[in-house]
């Protein structure tokens, strides 16, 4: 991994301290409003699974489509998270963050207003538009107003927010389900983001840097052939992640994984090919040749696997196996999720003699916390207060795993490569969700299938195996860690 000074940037960011006119530009202000508007989008992508039930119940939603209300938002989410870097960075940041932040908004209004189902998956969809257009701009201004030591503390603020989302996502959904607002129900998951989005918007437009437009004008052309053959590879892959369990894994699922690997083949030689030429690819050559990035894509991709088929699959277990309520269940997750984001914001600080051992010590404290947990829960009952010792031990594992990883490894991106940073990255983390679900997800309902007797002890025993191969995931994330430690 790389050191965590970063070198000079080939072009100075504008220092976040700095005031262009009609801007109070304000370090603290700036990072508040990008990050919560970066974690109510994150909340998003999970706050809906505990609400599941009572939406479909009151929408009469078939399986099918109450497995796309909840994967659509994370569909058009990943599909456009590098078309929304792109965009940041030849409309502005500050441009295309409102825009983005107002579509999501208003899709989140339209979403709790809906009437249908059909109206939900269309409004979802919409609102992981507006996702993907905002997020990406989040850490470019990152990139780009901060410096030096500020840039630090403000990526590992960043990483934080980015890793607890998950969990938080499952908390609040908990809390908003059971509370069932004025006899709303369901409704509150997604208004909820209405007066934080219009609050953020108001707040945004005075506090974020008005967008150089002499950066505008030098930025590169969109890459429409790399965009419309990356997009189709992310699609290719994602939707049979989503659909594929509840679909029983149909023959189109596998042909659609193929096809995603072809895809993305095809997509690194035209990229490789366009760059030769001298043209403008959608993700800079500079960004991936970062020492370390590509250790630090795997280990990204392993922790938030890890993290969501560890939500998920416990999820499914108390909700399904225990009988937890939404509220109970949501707050399940807590210890994971304070501990996640107290990591993040505190391991800079931690003593020298231990930095370099964080990210492997972080994967195998993560292996050992999910085989205690899997262990705790084994007899189908509620495993007691060392099962909220082994929730802490995985949430301080994967914060370690996960937080200095990130952090170093955009250390060094250059303030002129924040876009196709944050995008590549932000997809990255995106997939690797995305692949928890479904792997570790998938063993844990073909175990209890393979039973033909559900209940809890049958639920507990599932959760065993699949929290066993999450251990085994999260020692390959120590390895990783140990092999560039030799180096």
């Amino acid at each position: 991994m790389t050191t965590t000074t970063p070198p000079a940037a080939t072009s100075a960011p504008t220092p976040a301290s700095s005031k262009a006119p009609g801007t109070d530009i304000r370090p603290g202000r700036l990072l508040a409003v990008v990050l919560t508007a970066q974690f109510m989008a994150l909340l998003d992508v999970f706050i809906v699974n505990v609400a599941a039930p009572t939406i479909r119940e009151e929408l009469h939603a078939s399986g099918a489509g109450l497995q796309l209300v909840i994967a659509g938002y994370t569909i058009t989410y990943a599909v456009l998270l590098i078309t929304g870097a792109r965009l940041g960075e030849r409309l502005g940041h500050r441009r295309v963050y409102l825009v983005g932040l107002a579509v999501f908004t208003a899709a989140s209004l339209a979403c709790g207003l809906s009437q249908s189902t059909g109206q939900l998956i269309a409004f979802r969809l919409l609102q992981g538009a507006g996702s993907a257009v905002l997020i990406p701009q989040v850490l470019s201004l990152i990139q780009r107003n901060f410096t030096g030591e500020a840039r630090m503390k403000a990526l590992g603020a960043y990483s934080a927010v980015l890793a607890t989302g998950a969990a938080a996502g499952q908390v609040v959904g908990g809390v908003l389900v059971s509370a069932d607002l004025f006899g709303t129900g369901w409704r509150p998951v997604f208004l909820v983001n209405v007066p934080v989005g219009v609050a953020l918007l108001f707040v945004a437009a005075r506090v974020l840097p008005r967008d150089d437009r002499s950066d505008a004008g030098r930025a590169r052309g969109l890459d429409l052939p790399g965009l419309v053959l990356l997009a189709a590879a992310v699609s290719a892959f994602t939707v049979p992640l989503v659909l594929g369990e509840q679909e029983g894994w149909p023959l189109w699922t596998w042909v659609s994984l193929g096809a995603a690997a072809v895809l993305f083949a095809l997509f690194c030689w035209y990229e490789a090919r366009l760059a030769r030429r001298g043209g403008a690819p959608l993700i800079s050559p500079r960004v991936l040749r970062v020492p370390g990035m590509g250790l630090a894509v795997f280990r990204l991709a392993a922790v938030m696997a890890v993290n969501s088929g560890f939500l998920f699959v416990l999820s499914l277990h108390v909700q399904g196996g225990l009988g937890y309520s939404a509220l109970r269940a949501g707050l399940t997750f807590a210890p994971s999720a304070i501990v996640f984001g107290v990591v993040g914001l505190t391991w800079r600080k931690w003593p020298a003699a231990l930095q370099r051992a964080l990210i492997p010590g972080g994967f195998a404290l993560a292996a050992v916390s999910c085989v205690a947990v899997g262990l705790l829960l084994r007899d189908g009952d509620d495993g007691g207060l060392w099962l909220y010792v082994a929730f802490v031990g995985g949430g301080l594992g994967l914060a370690l795993g996960f937080s200095p990883t990130l952090t170093r490894a955009l250390a060094t991106v250059n303030p002129e490569d924040a876009a196709d940073a944050s995008g590549f990255l932000a997809t990255v983390t995106q997939l690797g969700q995305l692949t928890g679900v479904a792997v570790f997800g998938a063993i844990f309902l073909a175990r209890i299938e393979s039973q033909g007797a559900p209940g809890a002890y049958s639920s507990a025993d599932a959760l065993l195996v699949s929290f066993y191969a999450l251990a085994a995931a999260a020692a390959l994330g120590a390895v990783s860690g140990l092999v560039r430690m030799r180096r």
